[in-house]
């Protein structure tokens, strides 16, 4: 699903010019020049997420050839569910990158959310919908006082959200208890990581996203020609239209499998009802940024931020804006952690969730350095995590080495990224 996003908010693709003597150019040229223009971007050091995806597709590779069992249906959907939690952590982290700034409270911010509806549904007996809001509106609220204190009292964010690290593990032990453990028994948030898609569900979500990847395609080639920009070559679409559709298609068949190793006890196929979220959220994301006013504002300020205040934007409140969405995010990922375990405890959101969800985003192809990046690269890093977790769980590897390894992959795909930008410096990009 990673062709959801468009090259926002950057010029995707090669003006369709006529060949000489007035004649159209044809669609064999047009992929040419289209893929030439690519590899100069490549060279000129705008990878986007082209290294982790290339990593993806060699780690899984590797995994299915040492470990058959990686490659069945079932493991499939276990990545699906496994890096639910970190992707989603890693969007949110996205918009705060992008600024050149950090979150390191993310993976607590989770926990809180996660410890405030367990609490509201199980001891208080709230509606869903109302434990749901408070969840969600706990991360809106964290993400306020984060963003404040680093936009409008000027500490540096990493000490701000250092000091959020320390507080909010503190905060879900209080909501908690030292020791103590809150089942989650509400069966629709039990769903969201535990449940499946009926098979036929799963085509009509198919359709849904080829459809609207298709359309979207179309009305913002539309609409580029309306105001006299340049457009993709309609062959390139096509190309990008036709992938989306035969990956989304083969996830597809492949997750409607039966999974279940005893099918007179349970049936297990059909896609994880946490993928079309994930797909909702990333579709979100994808328009904020590539497709709104307030999207290319973020980029301008995370570019330069003197140059985006000289030009009217109002960058405190770009600053703020990204830690509330981020800790919205990290809330949305507390959700789905307490439906994976049906209960929240004291740990919720510790361990290697933040990092694992900061490398997913730099992984995928989202800058350190602020300016560059994209929601699919949350996607695609935390696709790589995963994979890196469950092949070498499988393999029966320790804790540690996945670690080190996991840890290894940052540091080079960080390395990839300064490399990349003396790149880009280098030839005035």
């Amino acid at each position: 699903m990673t062709s959801l996003t468009p090259e926002a908010p950057q010029l995707d693709g090669v003006p369709e010019k006529p060949a000489a003597g007035g004649s159209r150019r044809s669609p064999a040229d047009e992929l040419r020049d289209h893929l030439q223009a690519y590899a100069a971007r490549v060279r000129g050091g705008d990878m986007g997420s082209l290294p982790a995806v290339l990593g993806l597709i060699v780690l899984c590779a590797v995994f299915g050839v040492l470990r058959p069992a990686f490659l069945t249906a079932g493991n499939f959907a276990n990545l699906f569910t496994q890096g639910a939690v970190i992707t989603t952590i890693a969007m949110g982290l996205v918009f705060v990158l992008l600024l050149g700034e950090i979150d390191l409270s993310a993976g607590f911010t989770s926990g809180v959310a996660g410890a405030v509806l367990a609490v509201t549904l199980t001891k208080h007996g709230w509606p869903l919908p109302a434990a749901l809001a408070a969840a969600i509106a706990t991360g809106v609220v964290i993400g306020l006082v984060l963003g404040t204190l680093v936009a409008r009292v000027g500490i540096p964010s990493f000490v701000v959200t250092l000091g959020g690290f320390l507080a909010f593990q503190g905060v879900v032990l209080i909501i908690i208890g030292q020791g103590g453990n809150i089942p989650v028994t509400d069966e629709t948030v039990v769903a969201i990581q535990n449940k499946n898609l009926a098979p036929g569900l799963g085509w009509v979500l198919f359709v849904l996203v080829a459809a609207g990847y298709a359309a979207t395609r179309v009305l913002v080639a539309r609409s580029r020609r309306r105001k006299g920009l340049d457009t993709e070559p309609l062959v390139v679409s096509a190309v990008k239209v036709a992938g989306v559709v035969a990956v989304t298609a083969a996830a597809v068949a492949v997750l409607n499998e039966e999974r279940s190793r005893n099918v007179l006890v349970v049936s297990l196929k059909g896609v994880p009802i946490v993928v079309p979220v994930l797909v909702v959220l990333l579709a979100l994301g994808t328009f904020v940024l590539g497709y709104t006013r307030y999207g290319l504002h973020i980029y301008a300020v995370g570019g330069n931020a003197e140059a985006a205040r000289r030009a009217g934007i109002k960058v405190a409140r770009i600053r703020t804006s990204v830690f509330v969405i981020g800790s919205t995010m990290a809330a949305v990922a507390g959700i789905f952690a307490a439906s994976r375990a049906n209960s929240v405890d004291p740990n919720a959101g510790g361990s290697n969730t933040l990092l694992y969800a900061v490398g997913a985003a730099v992984i995928g192809g989202t800058s350190l350095f602020g300016g560059r990046g994209r929601i699919v690269d949350a996607v695609v890093g935390g696709a790589v995590v995963a994979v890196i977790d469950n092949g070498m769980g499988l393999l029966g590897y320790s804790s540690g080495v996945k670690f080190v390894v996991t840890g290894l992959v940052l540091v080079v795909a960080a390395g990839v990224d300064a490399l990349s930008r003396r790149r880009a410096a280098a030839s005035g990009a």
